[in-house]
């Protein structure tokens, strides 16, 4: 229904412009052309067609959330959209049968059987006639093997895979042999649109709670520590991303097999990269466990545009995790090269800042901090104000963990007070991202003397514009 309507509405909103841009061009282009006539009319037909695609690009918009809360958002599919919003934030299989019971069962009287196929094992069975009924499980069986392909099914009243929609008597998602039965004599009434939808949010929530039963698993006995340190590794990026009109290199190095620093580089389009480094109160497990959730949160969400979002959904993540005294610092930067702009918040990071080409040699200009710590403080999201910064060629982005500036020599003074850091920065500024992080590193070594580090060490170095 949803698809059907946004295909007539474009059809429709493209027609009007056309007509639209006709009527203007008939109107407003002078009758008699005289020797500057030919530039000005085509100046005024430049404009009567930016007016129109700005006009009709409007209505478009308007229209199709207009078909979406008619369809999608209303009615009997506003149930699924419902539990779709809620399976965004469950990390574990609890947090799942919670939104289950309370969505799909209460609200919706719908019977559910979920199981995992990689162990043969019964995760969830609703207390309901139908469900519990050994006759249905052993039919499920049967007619789904545990190598059943991914994807989105709907089955008949026997039980069976059906093409025939509308003589539905439920749904069925398979992910990574995860396969999650619906009964619902209504579903037939649910927009078709909807369950590519559902599918897409069960694959990341699948994803989420492996993640998170791999990392808890592995921290529960201290003899896998190298193991849980391959998984965290994991997490990283294994390779920079080739973006154009933007280089990068990174430094990450744990105090111990684990860390809370974090980073990642995430390319948004072919202009826009979302860069992150964050650092995770604490040592050890619980830090390594809640570095891992921060990076699988961001990942998934769809529209890492939307910077707030990015943050209120970590800082919901890290809450939820119920672990004592945990939060994040947290830098968030979107890098436009088209635009030439760094869009940024800055949750509570000390060091970010842009190294600018100067008549004197590199300006430092620091990122400074527009939002809290995340995941324990109450968080307005309303008053988050995302910064922005005009870039040029040649500017140079520097993100580091605390582990750099907070180095001490012999006397207890920190690296990042001290002038030679600042002339370090002005001087690897002109050279490669790879060549600045191999001369911070050497610096922090040099400054540190033969003393054992305090604390982990993570960078990331971006030259704009090469």
């Amino acid at each position: 229904m949803y698809k059907t309507r946004k295909k007539i509405i474009l059809t429709l909103a493209n027609m009007a412009g056309i007509l639209l841009f006709g009527l203007l061009t008939i109107n407003l282009l002078p009758r008699q052309i005289d020797s500057d006539g030919p530039y000005y009319s085509f100046l005024v037909v430049i404009f009567i067609f930016i007016i129109t695609v700005f006009v009709t690009s409007r209505i478009r918009s308007k229209l199709l959330v207009l078909a979406r809360q008619k369809t999608i958002e209303t009615g009997e599919t506003t149930l699924i959209s419902e539990f779709i919003n809620r399976l965004r934030f469950c990390y574990t299989n609890d947090d799942f049968f919670s939104v289950v019971g309370e969505i799909l069962e209460a609200k919706g009287d719908c019977s559910v059987i979920y199981y995992d196929r990689n162990k043969n094992y019964l995760l969830y069975n609703s207390p309901d006639r139908l469900t519990q009924n050994e006759e249905t499980h052993t039919k499920l069986l049967q007619n789904f093997p545990e190598n059943w392909p991914d994807g989105i099914k709907f089955f008949d009243r026997h039980l069976g895979v059906t093409s025939r929609y509308k003589k539905s008597r439920g749904f069925f998602i398979v992910y990574n042999k995860m396969h999650f039965f619906v009964f619902c004599k209504y579903s037939r009434l649910f927009d078709l649109d909807i369950y590519g939808r559902l599918y897409e949010e069960f694959k990341r929530f699948v994803t989420r709670s492996d993640t998170l039963l791999t990392l808890s698993e592995i921290s529960a006995t201290t003899k896998e520590w190298e193991q849980l340190a391959v998984t965290q590794q994991s997490f990283l990026p294994q390779k920079i991303p080739n973006i154009n009109k933007l280089k990068i290199a990174t430094y990450f190095r744990p105090l111990v097999n684990v860390s809370g620093d974090y980073f990642s580089i995430l390319p948004i389009d072919q202009n826009r990269t979302l860069l992150m480094l964050g650092d995770v109160s604490g040592k050890g497990l619980p830090a390594a466990l809640l570095m891992g959730l921060v990076i699988n949160t961001v990942k998934i969400i769809e529209n890492k545009s939307d910077l707030v979002s990015v943050v209120g959904a970590v800082d919901k993540a890290i809450k939820g995790m119920h672990l004592q005294d945990k939060y994040t610092v947290l830098f968030l930067g979107i890098v436009d090269t088209a635009q030439m702009t760094i869009r940024y918040i800055n949750a509570s990071m000390s060091d970010p800042v842009i190294l600018s080409p100067a008549p004197d040699g590199y300006r430092i200009k620091p990122l400074t901090s527009n939002c809290s710590v995340i995941g324990i403080l109450e968080l307005d999201l309303d008053s988050i104000q995302v910064a922005e910064k005009r870039l040029f060629r040649g500017d140079t982005i520097l993100m580091a963990t605390d582990g750099v500036s907070e180095v001490m020599n012999d006397e207890g003074v920190e690296l990042g007070d001290t002038e030679i850091f600042k002339q370090t920065l002005q001087a690897g500024a002109a050279k490669s991202p790879q060549e600045f992080v191999d001369d911070i590193v050497d610096l922090i070594m040099e400054y540190n003397g033969d003393k054992k580090l305090h604390d982990d060490v993570t960078m990331m170095i971006a030259k704009v514009g090469y």
